[in-house]
């Protein structure tokens, strides 16, 4: 009997190819994307910092918008 042994640790290269091809992304999506957690990203979507559709009672975030919000940002260290 073989087992395998999942890493719950994404590689950089497939986080790379996992966002490849999306425009729009889930809350969770866009959390990991940002590496940031869930409740970071609503509460940025609360202070203005992004925008977000919102279909069928789920928020849905365009990854452009999230890559000008890492290109914008202007706070370093925390």
């Amino acid at each position: 009997m073989e087992t395998t042994c999942y890493s719950s640790r994404v590689d950089s290269n497939e986080s790379a190819l996992l966002f490849e091809n999306l425009t729009w992304m889930t809350t969770s999506e866009a959390a990991t994307y940002l590496r940031k957690s869930s409740n970071a990203l609503r509460t940025a979507l609360c202070r203005g910092h992004i925008t977000a559709k919102k279909f069928r009672r789920r928020l849905y975030f365009k990854r452009s918008d999230l890559d000008r919000l890492i290109e914008t940002s202007v706070t370093i260290g925390g």
